[in-house]
């Protein structure tokens, strides 16, 4: 594999509307930057510019409401699964200082026929804030149709069937999520950042680029590594369950959002997590097996379960 300094932008077009070749080399492409660094950057995607800055306009607007109007909104069905989430809820695994944000959930859309319709939280919609369900309806439809076109593509390196991804994630639990990082308050715990050093729990994350920097991940030879790229670019990230199903190849990188060096300001955006239906059984691919599977099989909810409760949400 050839040294990698910059996580590598790969153009989303080239596998979808390329040659052979093209698709060849995106596949290829894919693999390399995900096994390397665990994240790659999608640009020239088909979310549309302008649902993009609706979706942050809207997120700008629902974080700004009072927080008695925005308390009225947590999830009693599960906690943090759907709506909001307060400040200062979440903690990475395994480090207890809360992170400095707040978020808001949403989840799976589907009818109520589905078989799956009771098995999700119900999603919850502001009244302050027009147009706030069918925008973040559209953007999620889009982020997952993306999930599954870049899934589609790593099935080839992975030498699974092209179904293997689309029968894993179809009508899954996936969850975008609206992030808040406020400016940093006065007094703050000099031990709480923005985010602190974790790894996602799903296949793979999908951030639309943050509005200001500061997301860092952790390279190869244990420095952090800003992950920077131009506005309305994808940011993809490889997680936990994604690198227990291939034994470790595709690493699920630690990456952190720091807290701001110069001007203290607002920070918003907007991660859709990838996650599979809760049936769906994480088994080690052939391909990535070696002589034996490091981990045993499990149910995607299982594995869910136990690391929301790892994070403080369940």
């Amino acid at each position: 594999m050839s040294l990698l300094t910059n996580v590598p932008e790969l153009s989303l077009e080239q596998f979808t509307d390329g040659n052979d070749a093209d698709k060849s080399k995106f596949i290829d492409d894919l693999f390399t930057g995900l096994k390397y660094f665990g994240f790659i950057i999608i640009k020239d995607h088909p979310v549309p510019i302008p649902l993009l800055d609706k979706a942050y306009e809207l997120s700008e607007k629902l974080f700004s409401l009072d927080v008695e109007t925005k308390n009225k909104y947590i999830c009693k069905e599960g906690k943090g699964q759907r709506g909001y989430t307060p400040f200062g809820t979440e903690h990475a695994k395994d480090n207890h200082h809360p992170d400095l944000k707040e978020f808001w959930h949403v989840g799976q859309l589907l009818n109520e026929s589905h078989e799956l319709y009771e098995s999700y939280p119900k999603n919850i919609w502001p009244t302050e804030v027009n147009q706030f369900e069918e925008t973040f309806t559209n953007i999620y439809k889009s982020l997952e149709d993306v999930g599954k076109t870049i899934l589609s593509a790593l099935s080839h390196s992975l030498q699974v069937e092209q179904s293997y991804f689309e029968n894993m994630v179809r009508d899954g639990s996936s969850i975008l999520r609206l992030l808040h990082y406020p400016p940093i308050p006065e007094g703050a715990d000099p031990n709480c950042v923005r985010a602190a050093a974790h790894e996602d729990i799903n296949l793979i994350t999908i951030l639309v680029s943050a509005t200001t920097s500061g997301l860092e991940l952790l390279d190869r030879n244990n420095n952090w590594l800003p992950v920077e790229t131009a506005k309305n670019n994808l940011i993809v990230d490889a997680g936990d369950m994604l690198s227990r199903i291939t034994n470790e190849v595709i690493p699920s990188t630690t990456h952190r959002v720091v807290n701001p060096k110069g001007e203290n300001k607002n920070r918003y955006s907007m991660p859709f997590f990838m996650h599979p239906h809760p049936k769906a059984m994480l088994s080690c691919i052939e391909s990535c097996k070696n002589r034996q599977a490091k981990y045993p099989d499990i149910l995607s909810h299982d594995f869910l379960m136990k690391r929301l409760k790892d994070i403080g949400l369940s």
